[in-house]
């Protein structure tokens, strides 16, 4: 009888294009082992991540003719394939995998070949499943001009003027991250894309839409498998100016780099993972071009997605709404040339009775901080602590009801009768909005004076910027 001889197989993995191999535990080799083999059965052929189309025929050979495993005895080799976390339609027969897929997704395939002798080696890779409706972006021949460069800011936006001092004080775009016509333009197509979202049926783009000034009209927003978001959906115009540098309603990303990969992420919104995401945009046709373009090189990785998304949300500066017409001369604004009087009336009521203009300051009317400004007497959402909230720019806000931060209003109208007289208590009201007393202040306008409010703030529309070709969706409709 032979003695009993134990070997260590050799398993080698592929997983998002990396290999990594470890030994196998230890096992006794089958009865008909009559000696032992030091040849270790290995990977001879990597499989990168393939791509299927939803609801189209597919078949792959999964043991690329015999030659994914290395079997030096040449005993011959039986093939096992399993699927993570579903099968998605497919199905396999000796190592070929075939079927139609039923629905966007990634589908981890692990096979794993045996030779005659009961050694094994393994290796993972993916099949991307791309909805059959996805278009491919269509782009100028010459990048449209996002850099400060190429597109400069208004003078009215770099010089002293305006409640809170210059619009250029109050930027937070970072030194290794300065907008770039090549960067932005990746970011403006990783934006309009839906197979930015685990079942490709919505883009960051579906919450945040162009002609609503990149905000949603809807009061919660409808994620990638019809659930609804925890609050309303901010608008991103001018978010390039807060000084403050934080992002969500409750500034919980420290910076704008950080931020643009939450939504992706969360199991409502986009429901992705970042590894998936990456194996995604390498297997679409494009996008190593546009890497290439951005950053110098082809590697896809979710830093520079991050970096690409948040140079293009940053390139979304408002500044030629009728309000900015009053700056044509210069950086000393006319505005009795350019507003009505109901609309000059309305601009003194902002800067002071309304005391607007202590939280939304500068041309850019972005707020300074996070505020309570008393919408509950009892808090309900803490926001970023004790009920306050981060409030965006104020242009475009005519475009973009409903409201707040829960869209509780769904006017203008209704947004100045709270400030008008509203506001409630509770201990962590903003001194901003307290009135004598430190009681909830009380503008006490008349209606007259309301609608020249309102009237002011419709001057902040910017159906430029809203309609401009350069921030606009790239993907045929």
């Amino acid at each position: 009888m032979q003695p009993s001889v134990r070997f260590r197989a050799l398993v080698c993995t592929l997983l998002f294009g990396t290999f990594a191999c470890s030994g196998g535990s230890d096992a006794p080799p089958p009865t008909s082992v009559v000696a032992p083999d030091t040849d270790p059965i290995n990977v001879v052929t990597a499989i990168g991540a393939q791509v299927a189309t939803a609801g189209v025929a597919y078949s792959f050979d999964a043991t690329q003719n015999n030659t994914t495993f290395n079997d030096p005895r040449r005993t011959g080799l039986t093939y096992a394939v399993s699927f993570a976390p579903a099968s998605n339609g497919f199905t396999v027969v000796a190592g070929r995998i075939a079927g139609t897929p039923t629905a966007p997704a990634i589908t981890t395939v692990t096979i794993i070949g045996t030779d005659a002798s009961g050694r094994s080696a393994a290796q993972a890779f993916s099949i991307v499943t791309f909805s059959s409706d996805l278009q491919l972006p269509v782009l100028p021949q010459s990048t449209f001009n996002y850099s400060d460069a190429t597109a400069p800011l208004p003078v009215h936006f770099t010089a002293p003027g305006g409640l809170g001092g210059p619009v250029i004080t109050t930027d937070n775009t970072p030194a290794n991250n300065i907008t770039t016509n090549a960067g932005a333009t990746l970011g403006r197509v990783l934006f309009y894309d839906r197979r930015l979202s685990a079942n490709d049926r919505v883009a960051c783009s579906s919450c945040h839409l162009p002609q609503f000034a990149f905000g949603d009209t809807a009061k919660l927003s409808v994620g990638f498998a019809g659930g609804r978001t925890g609050r309303h959906s901010m608008a991103l115009a001018n978010a390039r100016f807060y000084q403050r540098g934080r992002f969500f309603w409750d500034e919980r990303a420290a910076t704008l780099e950080a931020q643009v990969l939450q939504p992706v992420q969360d199991t409502t919104e986009m429901g992705m993972t970042l590894p998936n995401l990456l194996t995604k945009l390498s297997v679409t046709s494009y996008y190593a071009a546009l890497f290439q373009s951005a950053f110098g090189t082809t590697q896809i990785s979710s830093d520079r997605v991050s970096r690409a998304l948040a140079q293009y949300v940053r390139s979304l500066v408002s500044a030629t709404s009728k309000f900015d017409q009053a700056f044509a001369g210069g950086q000393v604004p006319n505005f009795p040339a350019t507003l009505t009087p109901d609309e000059v009336v309305g601009q003194v009521i902002f800067n002071g009775q309304g005391g607007c203009a202590r939280c939304h300051g500068t041309w850019s009317f972005v707020g300074n901080d996070v505020h309570n400004t008393g919408l509950d007497a009892t808090i309900t959402d803490v926001g970023a602590g004790g009920g306050r909230f981060k409030a965006p720019s104020l242009r475009n806000i005519a475009v973009r009801p409903p409201y707040m931060h829960d869209g509780r209003f769904s006017s203008l109208e209704q947004v100045v009768d709270f400030y008008n007289n509203g506001v409630m208590n509770n201990p962590n009201l903003d001194n901003r909005v307290r009135g004598p007393g430190g009681l909830p202040q009380r503008l006490n306008l008349n209606v007259t004076q309301r609608n020249q409010l309102v009237a002011f703030l419709r001057t902040l529309t910017d159906v430029p910027f809203l309609t401009n070709a350069k921030f606009a969706n790239p993907f045929p409709q």
